[in-house]
């Protein structure tokens, strides 16, 4: 089974009412923990581990915004209509995915078609705390 940090750190109680709280505050967004298996991950709230970094990637000074300017402070989850395709995207660009890297997502080791939605994948695969679980890797068979 695919371990997720968050699930790890947070009890099961905690993350059903954290997740039912975005379905009813955000009724157009999906409540969705993205990250990597590889990497034990301290990884900030919305946002997904790192799974490598490239060495040219410059380092954040202390004091500046992880988050880039215009981004608002945490909008949970991810929009229900939102391509499969785009939030692969979305991922590579965050953890600084040069374009001839292959990543694979996860979704209870399935790997999930690009074209269904956000939202079709959250219906078929969401868990009892109301998350979608996505793990991704930069290997195509998961836990090899």
């Amino acid at each position: 089974a695919m371990k997720f940090l968050y699930k790890e750190e947070h009890p099961f109680e905690k993350r059903r009412c954290e997740g039912e709280k975005i379905r009813k505050k955000y009724p157009d967004r999906v409540p969705v923990r993205a990250g990597s298996p590889e990497i034990p991950a301290g990884a900030p709230k919305c946002k997904p581990g790192t799974l490598k970094s490239n060495p040219g990637t410059p380092k954040s000074k202390p004091g500046t915004p992880k988050s880039p300017p215009g981004t608002p402070k945490c909008k949970p989850g991810t929009p229900k209509c939102k391509p499969v395709g785009q939030f692969y995207f979305l991922i590579r660009k965050r953890i600084h995915l040069r374009a001839e890297d292959a990543l694979f997502f996860f979704v209870n080791n399935v790997i999930p078609p690009t074209s269904a939605t956000m939202g079709q994948l959250y219906q078929e695969h969401h868990e009892e705390d109301f998350f979608l679980y996505i793990a991704y890797s930069d290997e195509s068979v998961y836990g090899a």
